[in-house]
């Protein structure tokens, strides 16, 4: 059974005020509930094999959206569940359950990147013709911003769209797009205009099957391995006038609008999987003997799990904070940006002490459940404090929203 078909409208019990935490209601726990069987019957035994082949099979998206999992947050005019962005914390965060990176992460750029430009900034007949295909799990969406030799820096977009009759031609290329290989749809920076800096920067949808619009290169990783990440490569590519998205010259309002989102969604996926490596270390450290005793019973294993706590919990507490200001419409991007440097490097050092409590056990990829979990967390992880803006990017973000 899918969920209900409206999440709108929440009813019984008290309203949550905006201090307490965590920010769910009972509803949102049982959706939580759904989710999670969900992702243990028909995500997380599929994990060793789709990271073996590097991928995972686009029948994952049809059967989301079955369960109505790839428009939570959506209308339901558009096939959506009416929900909020709470409903999508929740599935962000139980995806964690996967035990792969790469398939959350796939996952996730549809959802939580790739679609929410196209239902802000849409037109109505581009949300009917992209949107609503893409929450049946038709149409899968990918956002193209990255280009090589440009990373953080997206006032540096170099792939043009020149204007013609009709449309643009557009001559570029990107790089690191999850979901690329894959896309339907990619939600594409261009630039419109000679204007510098972040002036002249537009959006195009540009779709597969556009004549001269490759995928260049699917590229290989330390981590993400179930994921598709792609080179994409566009050579007179023309896109209609109906594939602008949203204002011409205006796209990097569009960008800075997602990037708070995406944001809290990285520390969120963060929390959850830090939460999970807790668990299972603790479960590993009361069954592994040494010594004639437990490992949990050693001092220097308790004090690293217990600092592995605090810093879970440390990152718990802003991510629910930024997600709570986010939800309620408030300007958090001193909030979410701390939130999500925090969260990211804490989840580095948490399957750093993770590995290390495993020790061999961890390292190598011989135990089903344990240490395949483990070292894949180790890798997948790391991408965290680099992606969605950079460590670096986030403390400059955070030195001016400080006033210096």
């Amino acid at each position: 059974m899918g969920f209900p078909p409206t999440l709108g409208n929440r009813s019984g019990g008290n309203p949550i005020s905006p201090a307490q935490q965590p920010p769910f209601t009972g509803e949102h726990e049982a959706v939580r509930a759904s989710i999670r069987a969900f992702v243990e019957r028909e995500l997380a035994p599929h994990a060793d094999e789709w990271e073996r082949e590097r991928w995972f099979p686009n029948e994952v998206f049809e059967k989301l959206a079955a369960k109505g999992l790839l428009g939570l947050k959506y209308p339901t005019e558009y096939g959506g569940a009416g929900g909020d962005y709470l409903d999508d914390a929740v599935l962000i965060e139980e995806l964690a359950g996967c035990d792969s990176g790469g398939v959350a992460a796939g996952i996730g750029a549809h959802i939580t990147i790739a679609t929410p430009p196209i239902f802000k900034f849409g037109s109505e007949e581009q949300k009917r013709r992209l949107l609503v295909p893409a929450i049946k799990g038709e149409k899968i969406a990918a956002l193209g911003i990255t280009e090589p030799g440009t990373g953080s820096d997206v006032a540096g977009v170099r792939t043009q769209a020149k204007r013609v009759d009709g449309g643009w031609v557009v001559n570029g290329s990107k790089t690191f797009i999850t979901g690329g290989v894959r896309a339907d749809v990619v939600v594409t920076a261009v630039k419109t205009s000679p204007e510098g800096g972040h002036g002249g920067l537009s959006f195009l949808l540009i779709e597969k099957g556009m004549e001269g619009f490759s995928v260049s290169k699917k590229l290989e990783k330390l981590g993400w391995h179930a994921s598709d990440t792609a080179e994409l490569a566009f050579q007179d590519v023309f896109v209609p006038d109906e594939n602008l998205l949203g204002e011409e010259n205006k796209g990097f309002y569009l960008i800075m609008a997602n990037f708070q989102w995406e944001r809290i969604a990285m520390a969120l996926g963060a929390v959850a999987a830090m939460q999970r490596l807790l668990d299972q270390t603790i479960d590993y450290a009361k069954q592994r003997e040494q010594f004639g005793r437990p490992i949990g019973k050693l001092q220097s294993i308790r004090h690293k799990i217990a600092h592995m706590a605090v810093k879970l919990e440390a990152s718990r507490a802003l991510t629910y904070h930024s997600l709570r200001l986010f939800h309620d419409g408030q300007d958090a991007i001193r909030e979410v940006t701390m939130a999500k440097l925090l969260s990211q490097r804490a989840a580095c050092e948490v399957a750093d002490d993770a590995l290390q409590i495993h020790g061999g056990a961890g390292y190598v990829d011989a135990i089903p459940g344990v240490s395949s979990s483990i070292q894949r967390a180790v890798r997948d992880l790391r991408l965290g404090p680099i992606g969605g803006g950079t460590d670096e990017v986030m403390r400059e973000i955070l030195g001016r929203q400080l006033g210096l």
